[in-house]
């Protein structure tokens, strides 16, 4: 499947609905899209006269058509506009960008687990039926503080060939974070690739314990992203190339989906700057001197804006 090139477009807010601890918006896009999972979307918010001046970025739950699908927790002035809007409403779309889930290729099926936290499942249904055309067999871990705050229990029933549950209260599934359960599935189920969205946090365990296995994993991270399009440098993260060295690198254009064992975790989670990464000036932590990229690249991460 290869996604459309990204357009700026007026959509009209087809319906906004609660899911479970969550919202769901669905917009309605003169130009049809097609997109690949794991790729997202960056709204304006705010309306025309808003001091809110970035976009908010998120994933891509679905696109049916015309019909643009996004999952979001209202937690700040913008996401809590964009929960206040109305069938008929205007929201200027970005979409679709970033870098997708890579899947395997036609004929070559394989055991597969996708994790998923909280509402950073959504990218995951997509992409489970992407892998599910494909041959692949299908396994999700889904986990979340308490059982209201999952997303998409139901819909990885049908999709899955099997479906594990964690919640941090055991209100729902095993009490636990998805690591305490994930090493038994990727045993159980023998799987050689893992997918995940979710909190950096999660992300970081999921892909050691994949490395563990023998597993390769997909990390699609949740970084802020301020312009979705690579220009303001508040969504990097220290990755290491082929070449074995770090740069900080654009989660917007270059991501959000990255291979789990090629990020800098512990800086990675914390947003810090490596001493080895390019252009850094030699001090690990947030702040630094402006003049370098990697300098930049620090501040970004105190500039980055609230959802």
């Amino acid at each position: 499947m290869v996604a459309s090139p990204p357009v700026q477009q007026l959509a009209s807010v087809s319906d906004v609905r609660p899911v479970g601890a969550y919202l769901e918006i669905g917009l309605r896009l003169p130009v049809v899209l097609d997109y690949v999972p794991g790729q997202f979307a960056a709204l304006a918010v705010g309306g025309p006269g808003s001091s809110m001046l970035l976009r908010r970025c998120f994933s891509i739950y679905r696109i049916d058509g015309d019909l643009l699908r996004i999952v979001f927790a209202a937690q700040g002035g913008g996401t809590r506009w964009l929960a206040a809007r109305r069938p008929g409403d205007p929201v200027d779309v970005m979409a679709p960008l970033g870098t997708p889930f890579a899947v395997p290729a036609a004929g070559r099926p394989t055991q597969v687990t996708l994790v998923g936290g909280g509402y950073g499942s959504a990218p995951l249904f997509g992409l489970a039926s992407t892998l599910r055309s494909l041959g692949s067999s299908v396994h999700f871990v889904l986990g979340a503080a308490t059982a209201g705050r999952l997303f998409g229990v139901v819909e990885a029933r049908r999709l899955g060939d099997s479906v594990t549950v964690t919640t941090d209260d055991g209100s729902a599934g095993s009490k636990g974070w998805v690591s305490d359960v994930l090493p038994t599935v990727l045993a159980t189920t023998g799987s050689s690739v893992v997918y995940a969205c979710g909190p950096m946090a999660m992300l970081r365990a999921v892909a050691e314990l994949a490395a563990a296995s023998g597993a390769t994993a997909q990390v699609a991270v949740e970084e802020a992203m301020a312009c979705g399009i690579g220009v303001c440098m508040t969504c990097v993260l220290p990755v290491v190339g082929a070449d074995g060295v770090t740069r900080m690198t654009r989660s917007c254009v270059d991501g959000p989906v990255f291979d789990g064992a090629a990020l800098r975790w512990p800086e990675a989670v914390i947003g810090a700057v490596p001493r080895d990464a390019v252009g850094a000036l030699g001090a690990v932590g947030l702040l630094g001197v402006v003049g370098s990229l990697g300098d930049v690249a620090a501040l970004g991460a105190l500039t980055r804006g609230a959802p």
